[in-house]
């Protein structure tokens, strides 16, 4: 279940979505410039839980920032962008771009931190935009309730595209995160199966929190016909 696009067109360029995209994109490839010395490099700018407790200095402060621009690998970046492309530009075409960002940051900051605070032992960095993004998956499906996903489900090499509404992918989603997260916490495993489901959980629940702080005060409020609340 791959999702393609939303049905919800941005009415302005958003110029921080893809600059976001772009920035996770270059260094991305910079880091597999890299070669052998990628994985000081993650280490190095990674967030590692054990360390940020231990040593924690304004430097293990910015690990929280610089990890939100490093990927693991192809699948993990391609996914990630591909969520960012998907639901990002509405979610920032509804706050405005400086506000977008601030919230970018501040549910992946969430994100981060529960992640820590779950994982005070682990020697292990954690990378990636996906607590972020999981704010935004959660912003975008209070701001459009009614919006759907077209979803590309490959069937014996046959490619079917279905829309399906994204409060149903968006909420699935979160629920096999959630899971994950408690199936992880049975099993005594830092991150099961190489993903920090909790940093995701932690991202999505920051995200619907913090959407209304975010949206107060707006001078210009545009009103969406597949809009439910009133804020």
């Amino acid at each position: 279940m791959i999702p393609i696009s939303d049905n919800i067109p941005s009415r302005h360029f958003p110029v921080i979505n893809w600059t976001l995209i772009a920035l996770n994109i270059i260094i991305f490839f910079f880091t597999l410039s890299l070669g052998k010395d990628a994985e000081i490099f993650v280490k190095l700018f990674g967030v590692v839980p054990y360390r940020f407790i231990n040593d924690f200095d304004i430097y293990e402060i910015s690990t929280i920032y610089t990890s939100m621009f490093l990927h693991g690998g192809w699948a993990h970046i391609f996914s990630n962008m591909l969520a960012l492309y998907i639901f990002g530009d509405n979610v920032e075409d509804r706050l405005g771009s400086f506000r977008y960002l601030i919230f970018y940051l501040l549910t992946g900051t969430a994100a981060a931190l529960l992640h820590i605070y779950l994982n005070q032992d682990s020697v292990i960095p954690t990378v990636g935009a996906s607590g972020a993004i999981s704010g935004v998956m959660a912003a975008y499906i209070f701001l459009y309730p009614r919006a759907k996903v077209i979803t590309l489900f490959p069937i014996l090499f046959i490619p079917f595209f279905i829309d399906i509404p994204a409060l149903v992918y968006t909420g699935v989603w979160f629920i096999t995160q959630f899971f994950s997260g408690l199936l992880s916490i049975v099993s005594n495993t830092a991150a099961f199966g190489g993903v920090a489901y909790w940093a995701h959980v932690g991202g999505f629940v920051a995200g619907a929190v913090l959407l209304p702080f975010m949206l107060r005060n707006r001078k210009k409020r545009r009103t969406y016909i597949d809009e439910f609340y009133p804020w």
